[in-house]
């Protein structure tokens, strides 16, 4: 590829990468407002949680386990119809959001889970014998204590996103994704085709290096406070809202 080859393609290239950041960033939004409460709620109901249901618990973990077992081109494909009831349209990067958004939702969930289970217990009981409500203890304890582990999960999400988003482009989705294929593969400009691979390499390690670097701050921060000035926050916090 030659420069005057480079700077035609320029501007196509600049489009690709936005269209790529606008399904990455708006499928990660949804995925963590739906995949948060659900981890959560995968802990709280399962034994021993503070709303055991073991029911329920099997049937949402039942759920989640088959909508991450499914690849995600077979989701995309199976959900064109869901897709176009909600976007008007199956192609486009509108379009790519909807299977991004719920493929990302259980993969998200899972995280979570795993992220909340490793909150010290003893945190979760002492807020208990204060009198501390569910709610107070998801708000106050589980959610704050893992999220260095939830920052972590994020970046993981986005990371896996940004993968399934260059699968998207093979249905015309957009981004750099549908770049390698029309024009790296199916035109055999390979020197394309590299380019977009080069560019999602720097991409992926830009938003890897900023996840683990929030999540090493975030740690740090959290363990220069130490549990007693926490569970006296937390005492204080709920004389109030007993108060009230």
């Amino acid at each position: 590829m030659t420069w005057a080859d480079f700077s035609a393609k320029q501007p196509l290239l600049e489009q690709a990468c936005w269209d790529t950041l606008y399904m990455v960033g708006w499928s990660t939004l949804i995925a963590i407002v739906g995949g948060l409460p659900l981890g959560v709620l995968l802990v709280l109901t399962d034994r021993g949680g503070l709303l055991q249901n073991v029911v329920a618990n099997k049937v949402i973990g039942q759920i989640v386990n088959v909508a991450r077992s499914m690849p995600f081109i077979i989701l995309m494909v199976a959900l064109m119809g869901f897709t176009r009831s909600i976007t008007g349209t199956t192609i486009g990067r509108e379009a790519a959001i909807v299977p991004l958004a719920i493929g990302a939702i259980p993969f998200f969930a899972r995280l979570v889970e795993t992220a909340v289970r490793e909150v010290d217990g003893g945190l979760v009981e002492a807020v208990q014998s204060m009198g501390g409500s569910t709610w107070t203890i998801v708000r106050k304890v589980l959610v704050p204590e893992s999220l260095p582990s939830l920052i972590a999960s994020t970046t993981t999400t986005i990371v896996a996103l940004i993968g399934y988003s260059a699968m998207a482009g093979t249905v015309g989705a957009g981004g750099l994704g549908d770049i390698a294929i029309r024009y790296g593969y199916q035109r055999f400009e390979t020197e394309l085709m590299w380019l977009t691979v080069a560019i999602l390499a720097v991409v992926i390690s830009l938003i890897q290096f900023a996840g683990d670097y929030a999540a090493r701050s975030l740690h740090r921060r959290g363990g220069t406070s130490g549990p007693a000035p926490k569970l006296r926050l937390l005492k204080a916090s709920t004389a109030t809202s007993k108060t009230v």
